[in-house]
């Protein structure tokens, strides 16, 4: 015989086999019918026995756990609680905003002061630079004039023709001196 006869025998043979035992499990299911509902009954009342039986037991149980049982468990909890818990920081002094903002404030008017009194020392600074270099001119040109007049007037006691139309040397002694002359280029 071939494979797919085979199979094909055993297939009808299943087939049958599942029929007649479908039809062995409704005759079974029609005869225990009754017994199963009566079966149910009984278990619906036992069970609503056992749970009128147990209910006060738990409640009784619960109190006593309640009782006895939780004061422990939470002592247990709490100092559990305080043993992990970590080391509180220490209590840090804040200082008040508007002691800071005034701080900051005073701290700002020092920095422009110091500013401003740098700016002037430096302008102070200049200003004597430029006095002092004018004056060095002045006493340059001063004695530049010095030497000019000494020259002229050298030059005017040397030549003859100066001698006759000038005054002695003693008449030029009792005139201006340089400092005089110096005094009147000034003004």
């Amino acid at each position: 015989m071939s494979i797919v006869l085979q199979r094909g025998q055993t297939k009808k043979g299943a087939e049958e086999a599942l029929s007649r035992l479908q039809e062995v499990a409704r005759e079974q299911a029609e005869r225990f019918a009754p017994y199963a509902a009566q079966a149910k009954e009984a278990a619906v009342q036992r069970i609503e026995q056992a749970r009128g039986w147990t209910a006060p037991r738990l409640h009784s149980a619960a109190q006593r756990v309640e009782d006895t049982v939780a004061p422990r468990v939470a002592e247990l909890l709490s100092t559990a609680a305080q043993k992990v818990d970590p080391a509180p920081a220490p209590p840090r002094r804040k200082l008040p905003r508007a002691l800071v903002y005034v701080g900051a404030g005073v701290l700002g008017l020092a920095a422009v002061y110091a500013v401003l009194r740098l700016r002037q020392a430096a302008q102070d600074a200049e200003w004597h630079a430029y006095l002092e270099n004018a004056r060095e001119q002045v006493r340059q040109t001063r004695q530049q004039l010095a030497a000019r007049a000494r020259q002229t007037r050298g030059k005017l006691w040397d030549s003859p023709e100066a001698a006759e139309t000038a005054a002695p040397p003693e008449a030029a002694a009792t005139g201006s001196t340089s400092s005089e002359l110096n005094s009147q280029i000034k003004q």
